[in-house]
């Protein structure tokens, strides 16, 4: 056991930060994807309604690299009312030649935020219009800053507005924001807070859309990234259908567990076959935002190639 590599969550937010670097990472991942050879199984997904509660278990292989990731996301979203943050978990990895165990990294959730956020900043920087400068947040806990950050690594953002079911908690957000040196302010209407923005960004566990069709307007570009449950749905399904262009993180995910899950219920994509992912994006096998005036909407509910991805930059970094 002396050669397996245990870091903390301590050591892990002391080295590894949400940058512009880590963005390219995950966008080489999304390419790699694309590009066929990862074996990524089905998330395997277990819901606990009665605690309100959740699992993920995601893994890929990714040849090529010299490990790969298995990772364990709990979410307990009664938690903040216990003093506890909603999410946690660790991810194992395991040598690609061997398989034997190379590392335990026990970031208590830290990774998934940053690997997440940076996802966000890869949808952004393909889809939405390089001049965006308003940004819209739906939603106030630790994503939602995340992507936030991450939105302003890739684009040129200089102002936002938080929109959150609790407005204390959204001007609790918005003043850290500010603080930061982002011109940020707390909006109580969310049809307010989407005809404000170039680009949306939606970060709820909702279990009900809270971004509704007839808000977004041509140009503007949404990134949903709060629905990776089959319970979960931000956005209105007809949003979807408005949009000139839908793109999956993983299409067989999203059918399942992202906002085209909500959008196949309510009678729309009969015909899913031609619905490009991020990574085809990425690759340019796709074509990605084509006008100024279209509106594109971004899904993402979190690959296990991305997992794997942050994983083996947590490794090189503590190599170095």
């Amino acid at each position: 056991m002396s050669d397996i590599l245990v870091l903390s969550e301590e050591q892990l937010r002391e080295r590894i930060h949400l940058n512009p670097a880590m963005i390219d990472v995950i966008e080489k991942a999304f390419a790699t994807l694309a590009e066929g050879g990862v074996v990524m199984p089905p998330v395997m997904s277990m819901h606990m309604p009665d605690v309100n509660g959740e699992l993920d278990v995601k893994t890929a292989y990714v040849p090529g690299l010299p490990g790969f990731a298995v990772k364990l996301s709990p979410g307990f979203f009664d938690n903040p009312s216990k003093g506890l943050p909603s999410t946690s978990g660790l991810m194992v990895v395991l040598s690609a030649e061997t398989g034997r165990v190379r590392a335990v990294l026990l970031d208590n959730g830290y990774l998934t935020d940053l690997r997440t956020a940076a996802a966000g900043g890869v949808a952004a920087r393909h889809l939405s219009r390089e001049d965006s400068r308003h940004a819209a947040i739906f939603g106030a806990g630790l994503q939602a800053r995340l992507q936030l950050q991450a939105l302003a690594m890739v684009r040129p953002i200089e102002e936002a507005v938080i929109w959150a079911r609790d407005p204390a908690k959204a001007e609790a957000l918005a003043r850290e924001m500010d603080g930061e040196g982002l011109h940020c302010r707390a909006v109580a209407d969310a049809e307010e807070a989407a005809g404000f923005a170039d680009v949306i960004v939606t970060t709820t566990p909702a279990s009900r859309p809270i971004l509704k069709s007839e808000w977004l307007r041509p140009g503007q570009h949404v990134t949903a990234m709060g629905s990776d449950q089959a319970g979960k749905n931000e956005l209105d399904p007809l949003c979807l259908d408005r949009a000139d262009l839908y793109v999956a993180d993983r299409v067989s995910q999203t059918e399942l567990m992202g906002e085209l899950r909500a959008a196949i219920g309510a009678g729309l994509f009969s015909d899913r076959s031609g619905i490009p992912e991020l990574g085809g994006i990425v690759t340019g096998r796709h074509p990605g935002r084509t006008g100024s005036d279209q509106i594109t909407i971004a899904d993402l509910t979190g690959t296990g190639v991305q997992d794997t991805a942050i994983a083996m930059h947590v490794l090189a970094a503590f190599s170095e």
